[in-house]
């Protein structure tokens, strides 16, 4: 098998640590096809090939030196964190949050891949104590001996992600390998271990549905870059995979009309959004068809939507811009600010806002359209609401700065409280009991902060 070296050597005399080039190792993963540039084409990796980007050269005469086993690097003390990181994504500056469904990476203000200053290089025994160290990796029932035993996946993982976001490897800043370690790959594990769970269910001889995965996350805090990122992972590792969002299945323009016009002056349903705006047949027919997807060969388009129609109202995108996916599929990621969300007594959503009735009235359909179909939950938990407006308006306001459109502070505002009646209503249920129809040995709940960032919650 072909393999660099992942284990730092330790010796009694001074070391020097240095590095392989990104150049050299995307070179080495190249010629080995470890991962594809274009997984589209399904070409998959070679799973014996294992690679670092960290080396060490010892000062010492010696013409032998011992390596760190995975043994070793697992009986490290390990110090929690109590959160993944002390700053946002944002707030550094390196991430466009932004998503696309294309292959081609988020576009943004990112980082130089070749930048000029020296690079800080950790050894491999900092970035192991660095992922033991993160918030999730206790609530996934990690040990410190499984993150040794695999530490050549998460730097692999690592890697791609960096190629995905157009990051350095070498000059990732805490708050991206934070990002990257304390919480997209953790979850992208956790996910790995529910396929793997869900298809030792079949026989095999039985054609075996791909796995839905529902996130349910408030908007603006980041749950889009999150499936976008899963689903880059699944298809470089090999595993065909689909991204659906509650957004592909709202009304058409026409239908959204209709909507408005039967329930005036209610500004619940003025615009898409809540419960009641979302093409729900069209929603059964998508989840249906995409667990049928088990055979090479099979092929559906999944429903898109475009925001920007009619100056911003929206309406559904023409058939003919529908993404195609083929199976056998995995996984399908579908996400969605209001998945999960369960319908309540009418006096706790009148006490809320009497404009909600309707909308819980409407939700009552959701979990034959929606729910039903999800097999494991990702929820990601805020501590207060109102994060919602925060996280919008520094969106707003940064693209905005950028010569974009983007609404007024007063405007978001108006935005947001379209929203926050839902949230106010639905939420403690939904942290308290879980998704509609969930099991909890099927959900991860993911608490993250004001920064996004996820932390050691109750």
């Amino acid at each position: 098998m072909a393999a660099f070296n992942i284990l730092s050597p330790s010796t009694t005399t001074t070391t020097t640590t240095t590095f392989y080039s990104l150049s050299s190792c995307l070179s080495n993963i190249t010629r080995t096809n470890y991962f594809s540039n274009d997984y589209n084409n399904n070409k998959t990796f070679s799973r014996d090939f294992h690679f670092s980007l960290f080396s060490s050269q010892t000062n010492s005469s010696s013409s032998s030196s011992s390596f760190k086993t995975k043994r070793e690097l697992s009986k490290m003390p390990i110090r929690s964190s109590k959160s993944g990181s002390g700053h946002s994504w944002i707030q550094d500056g390196s991430m466009h949050q932004n998503s696309t469904s294309s292959n081609k990476g988020i576009q943004g203000p990112l980082h130089s891949v070749f930048p000029s200053v020296p690079a800080q290089v950790s050894s491999v025994e900092d970035l192991f104590e660095f992922i033991c160290s993160g918030p999730l990796i206790s609530k996934l029932g990690l040990t410190s001996e499984m993150i040794a035993e695999s530490i050549d996946k998460w730097i692999s993982y690592g890697l791609q992600l960096c190629l995905l976001f157009k990051l350095n490897e070498l000059y990732l800043t805490v708050p991206q390998k934070a990002r990257f370690y304390h919480y997209y790959i953790p979850v992208f594990v956790w996910c790995e271990d529910k396929i793997s769970k869900h298809v030792s269910q079949f026989k095999d001889s039985e054609d075996i549905p791909p796995l839905v995965i529902g996130f349910s996350a408030p908007q603006g805090c980041g749950k889009t870059t999150l499936v976008f990122a899963l689903d880059y992972l699944f298809k470089v590792t090999g595993r065909k995979s689909a991204m659906l969002s509650i957004d592909d299945f709202y009304l058409t323009a026409e239908g959204q009309a209709k909507l408005r016009e039967a329930n005036p002056g209610n500004a619940l349903l003025e615009f898409r959004g809540n419960a009641g705006s979302h093409d729900l047949p069209l929603s059964i027919e998508t989840m249906s068809g995409l667990s049928k997807l088990t055979k090479e060969g099979m092929k559906m388009r999944l429903p898109r939507y475009d925001k920007s129609a009619y100056s911003g109202r929206g309406d559904r995108a023409d058939p003919s811009t529908w993404p195609e996916v083929e199976g056998p599929l995995t996984v399908v990621l579908f996400e969605g600010w209001m998945l999960g969300f369960k319908p309540l007594p009418v006096e706790v959503v009148q006490a809320v806002d009497p404009q909600l009735e309707i909308i819980n009235k409407n939700l009552e359909a959701y979990y034959d359209s929606w729910d039903k179909f999800i097999k494991a939950w990702v929820v990601i938990k805020i501590q207060d609401p109102s994060y919602v407006y925060q996280w919008r308006l520094q969106a707003e306001i940064a693209m905005r700065e950028d010569g974009n459109p983007g609404m007024t502070n007063e405007e978001v505002k108006d935005f947001v409280s379209r929203y926050l009646p839902a949230y106010k209503a639905y939420l403690p249920t939904l942290y308290a009991e879980g998704p509609s129809g969930s099991d909890p040995e099927n959900l991860l709940l993911i608490e993250i902060d004001e920064g996004r960032n996820p932390i050691l919650g109750n």
